[in-house]
């Protein structure tokens, strides 16, 4: 007997056997069980994730011996024609190669006709999309009233290229992408059928390979068996599909880590000697650099599906979160400008020297050497005869505090100096001169350059000397406090005094920046005694506080004074005012200055009077904002 292909061999032969597409399968066996079936049903998806499967298996469901219903026995001879294809009242059309209207036209011609053996005649037409314009109006009528015996199973991996007319007389199902999670399960439960040996890792390799199809990961299983001798290797799938090593990925990842230039630069010609694929090296670190971001947020989350967990965990310790933020960003970037480089290899040390340039090395506790990572435990082969070996567990990694990203206008250290902001451009304006409303209506027709008007006021005497100013439109006043946010300010808090006061005052001397120095401004002065601060930091900014910004905040301090100051922060709802709340109740004040300075105006009185004019007091800004 011929070896058939896995792909063939473990096609699904009913609903219970298929591997996800959960919300198509619950809709068609309901539709059966119930009895409530439609002429014709159009499947939708990229290739190898189900369509043709569950047509097959639709047209058992209709014509099996022991009736209509979710599940068709299997055993009788109707099902086995199926299976085997060779029903005679299963007509399968490839549509690719019969798009003439003549086509159409002759298939047609039977659907009037009686089914031979079963109950109903299905028609499948297999990527229906190729279809002539003609072929889908000489379609159309049969395909809204047709006999009662005919079904129509259309599939398409392109469903935009069909006419709505099509569209609206089928049902829809849209078939979804695999992930690799159901793909490697089905895979293991394949292999352990077959009775080849494999490693987990290799079928996950597999599983990312087959890009969400079900039939292209079998296919590929079918080749990493013949290259690896009747085994399925991580070792020897890597080979096949050309992938990269993922120790390689975490060798120029520990040489960013230490910011040594020459390791990374050694790691990248050492990966160069095998001629890799630079956009699918990024793709590779993107992936490293994800998995670490969600290690460093939820350590549990992250599985050894891919045989890495112990490096990662390692990595989300050892770089911060910021850090591996910014890396993902300049990573991300760089696979898109990766095309434009004049060598791939180029682009991609340039992407890398990219991080190595702007990667806070001035803070306090970045990594000086290179992080060696725990190399992976080789295992063996899992055998056929007995489930896959579950993976060793680690103990979670906590998290690491994030801290900030630096940028390079913001870096202080001797190879990075601070660039100095532009000055702005001032604008000379000449001032307006107060005026009365002599020649108002003139100068609002016609307005010259500049007005000087008559100091003597005089009063408007009749309507007609007021013209008619109906057809502006004017935004009624709001109050000053409108366009301050929500949650800046808190009435109940007073002004700073004494020690909350004084942290104010050092907290704008302070030499730090981005999120420690958010943290800074939003604690309060509570307690002082001796060289021991305690801060009080307000509950609502508490997210991203930990430890290292702690040391941030008290070295800062340290250096501010000259002394040593241990500094103790509890997390409490605010008493007293923060240097947060002292700018926001600044600001504030300032914006209701600036209103009422307008408001008492006499030009704008003037207005307000004989004009009936109001103005929007969110539009008003102050001249020197704080």
């Amino acid at each position: 007997m011929s070896y058939q292909v896995l792909a063939r061999k473990w096609r699904p032969r009913s609903f219970r056997e298929m591997v996800g597409q959960g919300h198509v399968l619950k809709a068609l066996i309901n539709a059966l069980d119930s009895q409530r079936l439609h002429h014709a049903y159009l499947f939708t998806g990229t290739r190898g994730v189900g369509k043709t499967t569950i047509a097959r298996i639709m047209a058992k469901c209709l014509n099996c011996e022991q009736g209509v219903s979710s599940t068709p026995c299997g055993v009788c001879s109707i099902c086995r024609e199926i299976d085997e294809g060779r029903f005679v009242d299963l007509i399968e059309v490839d549509a690719a190669s019969k798009t003439k209207v003549e086509d159409t036209r002759e298939l047609l011609d039977n659907v009037q006709y009686m089914p031979s053996r079963g109950r109903y005649k299905v028609y499948l037409i297999d990527e229906v999309h190729m279809l002539s314009t003609s072929s889908f109006n000489a379609l159309l009528k049969t395909l809204e009233e047709p006999p009662p015996h005919v079904k129509f199973l259309l599939a398409t991996t392109d469903p935009q290229k069909l006419p709505p007319t099509v569209l609206s007389r089928c049902l829809q199902f849209s078939l979804k992408n695999m992930p690799p999670e159901s793909i490697v399960g089905h895979l293991s439960h394949v292999l352990a059928s077959e009775n080849i040996p494999f490693e987990e890792q290799a079928l996950w390799l597999l599983g990312r390979a087959a890009d969400g199809s079900m039939r292209d990961a079998m296919s590929l299983t079918d080749q990493a068996v013949s290259f690896g001798e009747g085994k399925v290797l991580a070792e020897d799938v890597r080979a096949m599909l050309g992938t990269l090593d993922q120790g390689q990925v975490f060798s120029i990842a520990s040489a960013l880590l230490a910011g040594d230039a020459q390791a990374m630069l050694q790691a990248i010609a050492e990966l160069a000697e095998q001629g890799p694929d630079w956009q699918g090296v990024l793709a590779e670190l993107l992936g490293v650099l994800h998995r670490v971001a969600i290690a460093q947020v939820m350590p549990n989350a992250i599985d050894n599906g891919q045989g890495d967990k112990e490096q990662i965990l390692q990595l989300a310790q050892a770089m911060p979160a910021e850090d591996t933020q910014f890396y993902y960003q300049v990573a991300l970037m760089g696979r898109r400008d990766l095309p434009l480089s004049p060598d791939p290899r180029d682009g991609f040390e340039m992407v890398m020297l990219r991080m190595l340039a702007f990667r806070p090395a001035s803070l306090p506790g970045a990594p000086s050497t290179p992080l060696v990572f725990n190399q992976p435990k080789s295992s063996e082969p899992v055998m056929a005869s007995a489930p896959p070996p579950a993976p060793a567990q680690t103990e979670p990694a906590a998290p690491l505090a994030p801290e900030p990203i630096v940028t390079a206008e913001q870096s202080t250290s001797p190879e990075q100096p601070e660039e100095r902001p532009e000055p702005a451009i001032e604008l000379d304006v000449p001032p307006v001169e107060t005026t009365v409303l002599d020649n108002l209506p003139e100068t609002l027709e016609a307005p010259p350059e500049t007005v000087n008007y008559a100091e003597e006021e005089r009063e408007l005497d009749d309507e007609q000397d007021i013209p008619d100013y109906s057809y502006l439109d004017y935004v009624e006043s709001q109050s000053a406090t409108d366009s301050i946010p929500e949650g800046d300010l808190k009435p109940h808090i007073p002004p700073a005094t004494g020690l909350a006061a004084r942290w104010i005052s050092l907290c704008q001397q302070l030499d730090i920046s981005g999120m420690t120095a958010n943290i800074a401004r939003n604690c309060a002065l509570i307690k002082e005694e001796g060289n021991t601060w305690l801060l009080h930091l307000d509950s609502e900014q508490s997210a991203l506080f930990n430890e290292t910004q702690q040391k941030r905040i008290n070295e800062a301090v340290n250096t501010q004074l000259g002394q040593e100051i241990q500094l103790q922060v509890e997390i409490a709802p605010l008493t007293v005012e923060t240097p947060a709340l002292d700018l926001a109740r600044k600001r504030a004040q300032q914006q209701l200055d600036a209103v009422a300075s307008l408001e008492q105006d006499p030009l704008i009185q003037a207005f307000k009077q004989e004009l009936g004019a109001v103005f929007c007091a969110e539009s008003i800004k102050p001249i020197n904002p704080i």
